[in-house]
């Protein structure tokens, strides 16, 4: 028989270990251990539907959970000046994460030099039937079909404006983080143009920088808006929305485009964007592609939806590459898919990439993933011998060394 003495000890014990544990784990959590999070956190994230665990981490990062970039300050090589706005690294987090505007902040706090919300539809919508979000483990990529799923202009106007309001009073010393906004179209629309343009008037006072998403594989008919005179009439309408705001600052216009595209696809894409009179402010390279690579493990490659992750790096670097050529240079291009690592940011980069987004990588990795690529980075930058991003950026155009 176990005396009183003995269970007060063993309970003691138990707290000890469970107290030491705690601020263990707590630590681990908050200053970004890698090992931490690659080996335990993240696989205990698993444990969860694919669906439940970005739930999770949305929320996570509204309430400021997670490694904080102050611990990891940007070094001077990896700021960049774009448009009218001065980003302190140009690693950015890709739309379809935070969906609704929740948890900006807490993920610009991350370390992300840049945080792109949305997509947001006028009217809220729930999307797909779930599930609608798998994992392939094996090739460490996610295939998706949302589908827009949105809560609406209104509650994420709502949120925006409250941190607007929030940032107003901040001392003028603080960083300013670069927010995006990515804007849908509601599935059942009858009107695709005025759903964008509805979007341009809600949101164009508070953002950065603006996305026209006519790339997602998920709302049918979405993609057709791709071709030439869909897009000029398109284009057309949201520079017209946006010259009429009443806002001082107009914000840059930007399109974000497929990796699923055709030559012919991508040289009317690059022509309408580039117009004289009617050209955007830059293009977003690529979204998820709704090919499947043979080398593809995951039985889930079966799935319908947009594939993203590793297997469709190269295809987006490809299509970075190509806009980059044909719009010759003239448009700043932020590229995105399959980006994990360093390597992948700066190949994206020497490309033609001005900026780098990344999302499947948050969800293998977690937020060390951020410090770590942009320390790998700059890392590359000094061996090549650039004293910037900027120098860096449409590097492979022009010789394969910086001289």
């Amino acid at each position: 028989m176990m005396t009183a003495r003995t269970a007060s000890k063993f309970r003691s014990l138990f707290t000890i270990v469970g107290g030491g544990t705690t601020v263990f784990v707590a630590h681990a959590l908050f200053t970004g251990n890698e090992k931490f999070y690659r080996e335990a956190f993240m696989p205990c994230l698993r444990l969860v539907s694919a669906e439940s665990a970005h739930v999770l981490a949305v929320k996570a990062a509204s309430w400021g959970l997670g490694p904080k970039a102050w611990q990891h300050k940007d070094s001077s090589i990896l700021r960049s000046q774009l448009w009218d706005r001065q980003f302190r690294n140009p690693i950015g987090l890709a739309a379809g994460f935070d969906k609704h505007g929740e948890a900006v902040d807490g993920l610009l706090s991350i370390g992300f030099g840049f945080v792109e919300v949305g997509s947001i539809t006028p009217k809220p919508q729930d999307g797909n039937p779930k599930p609608r979000v798998f994992r392939l483990l094996e090739d460490k990529a996610i295939i998706n079909r949302y589908g827009f799923n949105s809560v609406g202009h209104e509650a994420v106007l709502e949120r925006l404006q409250r941190r607007a309001g929030s940032m107003s009073s901040m001392s003028e010393g603080e960083p300013r983080g670069i927010l995006g906004i990515n804007l849908g179209k509601n599935k059942t629309s009858a009107d695709a143009v005025g759903d964008y343009v509805e979007g341009v008037q809600k949101f164009g006072a508070l953002a950065d920088y603006l996305v026209i998403n006519v790339s997602s594989p998920n709302t049918p008919g979405l993609r057709a808006l791709q071709g030439r005179q869909e897009l000029e009439q398109l284009i057309d309408k949201v520079l017209e929305a946006r010259s009429s705001l009443s806002c001082p600052r107009k914000p840059p216009l930007l399109v974000k485009i497929a990796p699923d595209l055709t030559q012919h696809d991508k040289e009317d894409i690059a022509a309408v964007a580039t117009r004289q009179k009617g050209a955007v402010d830059g293009l977003i390279v690529t979204n998820t592609t709704i090919s499947r690579p043979e080398t593809l493990q995951s039985t889930n490659k079966k799935e319908t939806g947009g594939l993203s992750g590793p297997p469709v790096r190269h295809m987006s670097t490809e299509t970075v590459r190509d806009m980059y050529k044909l719009t010759k240079g003239q448009l700043p291009i932020i590229g995105v898919g399959g980006v994990s690592c360093g390597a992948d940011a700066y190949e994206k980069i020497r490309g033609g990439a001005s900026l780098v987004q990344l999302y499947t990588a948050m969800a293998y990795q977690g937020p060390p993933v951020v410090n770590r690529i942009k320390r790998e980075l700059e890392q590359l930058l000094r061996e090549d011998g650039f004293t910037s991003v900027t120098e860096a950026v449409g590097a492979d155009h022009r010789g394969s060394t910086q001289t």
